[in-house]
């Protein structure tokens, strides 16, 4: 079993930063690939970014590409998304998710641990 928390929303106007945290505990946090997923109101779930679980893999949404940025720290068993130039189309509540093979999936079925999400708002 693997706890998340995400932490970090809020709000934002356009062009502004926010980081995005998603803290684990319970089984090895090391051994799981993890994703960040969002999901707008009257939106299906979308994936944002995926990254292996030694951290040499990464991967993103075309939408989000070059102004997100996805990375993890094993030692603090911690997940993060570093979110620059906001948009409000980027506007959503935030999920992280553990997948239990180790890599990440741009399927959000295939992940076995989900966080509770935080919502990012960003205005215009």
């Amino acid at each position: 079993q693997v706890q998340l928390v995400e932490s970090g929303g809020g709000l934002v106007q356009a062009g502004g930063s926010l980081r995005l945290s998603c803290a684990a505990s319970g089984r090895t946090f090391s051994s799981y690939g993890m994703g960040w997923f969002r999901q707008a109101p009257g939106k299906e779930r979308e994936f944002v970014a995926g990254i292996n679980l030694s951290g040499g893999r990464r991967d993103y949404a075309d939408s989000v590409k070059g102004r997100f940025t996805i990375s993890r720290d094993n030692a603090k068993n911690t997940l993060y998304l570093q979110m620059n130039s906001l948009k409000p189309e980027d506007t959503a509540v935030y999920y992280c998710a553990a997948h239990s093979g180790g890599s990440y999936s741009y399927s959000g079925p295939s992940y076995d641990y989900w966080g509770q999400g935080t919502q990012v708002t960003v205005s215009s």
